[in-house]
């Protein structure tokens, strides 16, 4: 996998790289804004529901399907063609994250492969596992060169070990190089753009940053735009020091904006408008 060099720890190692740390401190203070509010204390389960509709919402507009939010709310079939159908994957997934965190630290590739049966349940049989040799990718929004599916295999398998020899690094860094790893990858035969955001999302919740999910970083790398969240993941696969920083202070930023979605949710909850 991209990283700056072979240590111990290194997830920890990027941690150091410039601006990184400004960008977890910022995080940091946006979250704590958040369960900070007197809504939270109330109706943080309203709360969560709206962050994970809103963060699914977000997670299928960078994966093509870029609806409004009252017609994600309003819609009950999501079927009928591609679109609904990325953005019924996004949904079912944001609600299988929370399910899967006792497993993520044991079994990484369990989840994954689990994530990627819930996103493309309506696909055939090579649905929840890596892709094989030979076999194509559908993920047209993504052009960068893709891993052969040794390459595939090593990597998944390093970035397991790391998850779960567990590190000191930050969330952030964390949820970052998990997110950046899967979409440089793209391991499975589609779906992986949804896969990779909620993978960051199981991160996100399981370190503790986010424990109630009220955060969506989808919503906040949604609103940077396809533009920037490609740019930011092409210096993730440059490996450089510099593009390793620039993608994990994209991810920080989405995640600062996740916070200030929900927010503002709680501001309209305590004015009885949502």
């Amino acid at each position: 996998m991209s990283t700056t060099g072979a240590t111990a720890d290194p997830l920890a190692a990027l941690g150091s790289l410039p601006g990184v740390a400004e960008s977890v401190e910022s995080v940091r203070k946006a979250v704590d804004r958040v369960y900070g509010h007197r809504v939270m204390r109330r109706r943080s389960t309203a709360v969560t529901s709206e962050a994970a509709l809103r963060g699914a919402r977000g997670s299928a507009a960078l994966s093509g399907a870029d609806w409004a939010l009252e017609e994600v709310r309003r819609r009950s079939d999501f079927g009928a063609d591609d679109q609904a159908l990325a953005v019924g994957a996004a949904l079912r997934l944001t609600a299988e994250a929370g399910q899967l965190l006792s497993i993520w630290r044991q079994s990484p590739l369990r989840v994954l492969a689990r994530l990627h049966l819930v996103a493309a349940a309506d696909q055939g049989d090579e649905v929840g596992r890596p892709r094989q040799a030979g076999e194509s990718v559908d993920e047209p929004l993504i052009e960068l060169e893709l891993p052969t599916a040794d390459e595939v295999a090593g990597r998944l398998d390093g970035l397991a070990q790391l998850i779960v020899a567990g590190s000191s690094a930050p969330a952030l860094v964390t949820a970052a190089v998990v997110h950046g790893e899967l979409l440089a990858l793209r391991p499975f035969v589609s779906r992986n753009g949804l896969v990779a955001r909620a993978a960051e999302r199981v991160v996100l919740i399981g370190s503790g940053l986010d424990p109630k999910s009220v955060c969506p970083a989808e919503v906040g790398h949604a609103e940077l735009g396809r533009a920037a969240y490609l740019a930011a993941l092409e210096g993730y696969v440059s490996g450089t020091p510099e593009g390793m920083a620039a993608w994990i202070t994209h991810c920080g930023r989405a995640i600062e904006l996740g916070a200030r979605e929900s927010t503002a949710v709680c501001e309209a909850l305590q004015r009885g408008a949502a």
